[in-house]
Order: structure tokens, then sequence, then C-alpha cells
């Protein structure tokens, strides 16, 4: 009688792929060929563990292994060694569950990526999905939108609404027609976990899409993916092919009176329609550009519709919260930042990978204790968080709560929850250049302060850097953020001002003027060079 084949998992993710996870799986398959030892080769999401990728796991009594991270080259020796049945090797991790780095997590909305298969509809209700839907669908629509406010979820992709009011305003439309729209334009720096949801578990997604159509009557939603993300859009069209087929969408959804579908569209690259009413824009067929507000696009949304907009990690977390009740989610977190966050270590940082955890957590305790610190091995000096225009802290901010609240009083925001880590080679001046640059070659140009505001800024900066009047010169780029902070339409340039006022605060010696330095000059002290610690 022959064994049983031994279940491997290598991550599909886009993350693994990039680094050769294709070829790890390829190579495993000819290597278990070869040797007559059958598998069964899952391809998973990723565990967030970026610097381990490709990460591959065998299933074993003792629990899954992990290994990583693997090369193609190196698959012909792991296998000779016992990988197949766990056995102990240099690139052997362990049991992957009980890695300190992912058990102190609190694993709510990527509880199964990484641990199934995406487009598995089996795999997905063995682990706990469509039992969210289901209670839905037997609960009031007002009930759901009430379950979701108690929940305290607030919307995840920067601006921190109540998700619950927004859905209420929708509900209480009187129309025959309502939308729900996905916001998967994922464009800030360092931010990722959109699409790891995507990818790894896009029936949570679906299912989260679902029960905010119930909620709030709507019966076609939209799923606005960026273009730089194709592994997503085409997971994204799968997973929806096989929920209809399923019965999870369409007609009469799981034998209710529900009927809603979902399409996919996908972004023409502008960082501008991340924001939500580009985004409608752009849905129509338009170009991207911010709608004034108001009307709202909870009343007057997609085609004049009412319309649900929220992002995936908003959406993903809906489905947990009607599975387990509101008051599950409501104590994770702080004050009012409930339920957890997903927050994404990029940049110059030892350790870059998603880590989910609830709202409280320092910012110190995510760049140093999962981070690890620095890839250079140099000492942290600042990071970004809430991706292009979110506010450059210090190691002397370590100690600020992941908070809504308290970032909001520190000056800074938590957005999206990406965190990018710079080491002490960093120029401020330049970073706080680059959020002018930035702005002025993504405004959508409908109004004058984020237009115009931007260049000018780029051109002040300059003017400072060079020593030429600094001190009227900074003035006038404090007048510059004060125009663009309160008369622009939207967060693109009401927002640019935060870095660059932050860098200014926290890192004034970089916008001395840049002197040259000649052969026995005697240095000021506020001046680093290469190499120096």
């Amino acid at each position: 009688m022959s064994a049983a084949p031994v279940t491997v998992y290598v991550p599909r993710d886009s993350a693994a792929t990039s680094v050769g996870a294709d070829e790890v799986a390829d190579a495993l398959l000819r290597a278990a060929a070869r040797v007559g030892r059958p598998i069964e080769l899952v391809r998973n999401g990723s565990r967030g563990m970026l610097w381990l990728e490709p990460l591959v796991e065998v299933v074993t009594p003792d629990g899954r292994i992990g290994y990583g991270p693997v090369t193609p080259g190196a698959v012909d020796d792991l296998v000779a060694a016992g990988m197949f049945d766990g056995a102990q090797h240099p690139s052997r991790l362990g049991v992957v569950e009980d890695l300190p780095w992912l058990a102190t997590q609190n694993r709510v909305t990527f509880a199964r990526v990484g641990v199934t298969d995406p487009l598995s509809p089996n795999d997905y209700l063995d682990h706990g999905g469509i039992a969210g839907l289901r209670r839905a669908l037997s609960m009031s629509p007002a009930d759901v939108v009430a379950e979701v406010t108690d929940s305290g979820l607030r919307g995840r992709g920067g601006a921190g609404f109540p998700a619950g009011i927004k859905w209420k305003t929708v509900l209480e439309c009187v129309d025959e027609l309502k939308f729900v729209c996905c916001n998967a334009d994922e464009g800030d720096s360092g931010t990722f976990a959109d699409r790891m949801v995507m990818e790894g578990d896009p029936f949570m997604l679906i299912e989260g899409m679902t029960i905010a159509a119930y909620a709030v009557g709507a019966s076609e939603g939209y799923i606005y993916i960026r273009s730089e993300y194709p592994d997503a859009v085409a997971t994204m069209r799968s997973a929806i092919g096989i929920a209809r087929g399923q019965g999870w969408l369409g007609a009469n959804v799981l034998g209710s009176s529900l009927n809603f579908d979902l399409h996919v569209r996908v972004g023409g690259g502008a960082y501008i329609c991340g924001e939500e009413t580009s985004m409608l824009e752009s849905l129509e067929g338009k170009r991207g550009m911010v709608r004034a507000k108001p009307p709202i696009p909870a009343i007057n949304g997609l085609f004049g519709k009412p319309t649900v907009v929220n992002n995936v990690l908003t959406l993903a977390s809906v489905p947990t919260i009607l599975a387990d009740g509101a008051q599950a989610y409501q104590e994770l977190g702080v004050g009012r930042s409930r339920g957890t966050q997903l927050f994404q270590l990029g940049g110059n940082v030892r350790n870059g990978g998603i880590v989910e955890l609830a709202f409280g957590v320092t910012l110190g305790e995510l760049v140093d204790g999962y981070g690890g610190g620095t890839r250079s091995g140099r000492r942290v000096r600042a990071v970004q968080v809430g991706g292009p225009l979110g506010a450059y802290l210090p190691t002397s901010k370590f100690d600020l709560p992941m908070d809504y609240e308290a970032f909001v009083a520190a000056g800074a925001m938590v957005g999206h929850g990406g965190i990018v880590v710079f080491d002490d080679t960093v120029d401020m001046a330049a970073q706080a250049r680059f959020a002018m640059e930035f702005c002025a070659a993504e405004s959508c140009g409908k109004c004058t302060p984020c237009r115009v505001g931007s260049v000018r800024g780029v051109e002040v900066i300059d003017r400072i850097t060079a020593g030429e009047h600094p001190d009227e010169n900074l003035a006038l780029l404090e007048d510059l953020c004060d125009v663009m902070t309160d008369g622009s339409l939207c967060a693109m340039g009401g927002l640019t001002p935060m870095p660059v006022r932050s860098a200014i605060t926290e890192f004034p010696d970089d916008f001395l003027a840049r002197q040259p330095i000649s052969p026995g000059m005697q240095l000021p002290i506020s001046v680093r060079t290469e190499g120096t610690p």
C-alpha cells in the first residue's frame, strides 16, 4: 500500500512569488517525484513573515513545520535531509504557529491568511467562513448595522470613521438601487495588507461585502483594485466566480431574499483614486477627480445612488464581528480604537511583514520588537506612520500607543497602518521635500491649494536648504502649510503638510543650509557624515 501524500504549503502571495516561490514549488514537485514520495502541494497565502519568504510548510504529526527562506537550489538538499518528515535542517524554523513573532499576535482578520488555500471553498467553510453571513441573514438589516456599530469598527482605510454610522446612513436612504464599493486602491507607501487579504483570503472580503449589502439594501458591489496588483485582481475574479457557484453571491444568496453580485474594476494607476469620491468618479468611467462634499457618498455616491464605501480591511473585519458578536470584537483595543489593526512593517527594517495586534501596542514594540530594528544594523532615526502623508516620528515617541486619538494628539495619524523605518543616514529635509513633490505629482488638480501649493512647497524647501533667507522662507512654508491644510478639497493636499511639519519640528538640523565642505573645515555638531553612527 502506497504511503499517504504529505501536504506541503508554498505561498502564492505576490511577495513570495517575487522571490521565487513558484520555482520552489516546481522544484518540490520534481524532487518528490524523484524520490518517490507523494506530496499534495497547496499554494496558500503568506503568513506575513516576509523576511522568511519563500516559506515552505510541511504537515507533520507535530504540526506544520516551517522551512525558510527556501531557494529552488536548496530543495534537493532539504528533501534529502528529510524535509517531508519535518527533519532537522539549518533552514528548519519549527512549528510555524509556535514561532514567537506569530504566536504573540491577535490574528483576527488574518486568521486564515497563510493557513488555507485561498480559492478552496471547503477550506473557507472548514475554518469558520460564511458563519457571519448566515447569522446576518437571520437578523434584520437594522440589527446587522447595530452589531457593526456596537463593535466599534472604524474605517481601516485611514480616516477612522465609524463603519456602522456610514452603513446606517445608507440603510435609511430610500432608493431602489444602492451600491457597496470596496476601495482596494492601496497606494500608501509601506502598505500591503489589502493585497495580502485579497490574495490570501478573498472569500472573507466577498462575505464582508455581502453582509454589508444585506445590511443596507444594496444589490450590486464593486471592488476597485489598483492596477499594480495583477495577482490580487486575478484571485478576486476567480473567487467571485467560485462564490457564485457556491450560492454566496447572485440571486437568493444562501436561499435568502438577498440578491447581490460583485464585480472587479481595475484602476489606472492614480494615487488620488484612493480617495473615495475620486474612486467613484473613476468607477463611473470619468477621470479620477475629487468631488466636493457634501453631498456625501453614503447619500449621493456611485451614479448618484446611496453607496457604502469601505476599504478592504474594514469589510474583511465584518464576517468575524457577525460570527462572534460585537462584544468579542469590542473587547480588543483601547478607548475608541476597538478591534485589531494590520500593522505593516516596511522600509529599512530587519523583520518586515504583517503584524496584527489589538490597538494600544506601542510604536516601539512594533519597530524594535516585531521589526527587530533596522536591516542595515544602524540605529533607527525616524519612522513614518500612515503612508506618504503621515508624520515622521523620532524614537523619542516610540512609547506612543497605536490608537487613533493618541496619534492625533501627537500631530500624527495611524492611517492604513503602514510603518516605514529609516536609519540614521536619512535626510529629513529631503523627505519633507518628497512629500510636497509627491503631492504635486499625484494631485488631481481640482483645487488650487493642492495643485499649486505643493509645487510652491518644493521651491520653498529648496530655498531653505540652500540657505536663502531661511527664517523668512520657514515662515512662508508654515503659511503655505496652513493654506493647504485648511483650503484643500481632500486629504491629498490637506495632509501633505503633516510630514513636512513633523520633519521640521523633530529634525530641525536637517534644514540647515547645505554648505560645501572644504578640507580642514570645522563641521558643526548637527552635520552627520556617511558612516557616522
